[in-house]
């Protein structure tokens, strides 16, 4: 599974997929990160855009964006154009909070959690981690 990780995220992933890494996660689970700006994105594209590429391409998105303001918010987005086959938006609760090895690895179990079963979560909207 590829995870677009939102702009605001780029600097903490890192102590994600390290987490991933060292517990093994990713040698039982096919996990990729991907920045807005690997996947051809500008990183000030609004949340609309961002939101309707992870969809078409099939990538989980990863935030810390909980934003319901203006019609291509994130929120907004995702009230309008979900569908029973949509993959959810993977919200972390407190993005400041990854550089915590404990939460990291709530953050990280979660996550390998929905990768796992992915086909329970889709026509959800939004999972917050850890």
């Amino acid at each position: 599974m590829i995870v677009l990780v939102d702009h605001n995220l780029e600097g903490y992933v890192v102590f994600l997929q390290g987490t991933l890494a060292s517990e093994g996660w990713l040698d039982l689970l096919s996990i990729s990160f991907v920045t807005l700006k690997e996947a051809g994105l500008a990183v000030d594209s609004n949340d609309r855009i961002i939101w309707q590429f992870a969809q078409s391409n099939q990538m989980l998105l990863l935030t810390a964006n909980r934003n319901a303001k203006g019609e291509d918010s994130l929120e907004q987005t995702i009230r309008e154009e979900i569908t029973s086959t949509s993959l959810p938006v993977i919200t972390i609760g407190s993005f400041a909070r990854l550089i915590e090895r404990e939460y990291r690895e709530q953050c990280s179990a979660r996550l390998a959690d929905i990768v796992l079963y992915i086909e329970n979560y889709l026509g959800v909207s939004r999972l917050f981690i850890p």
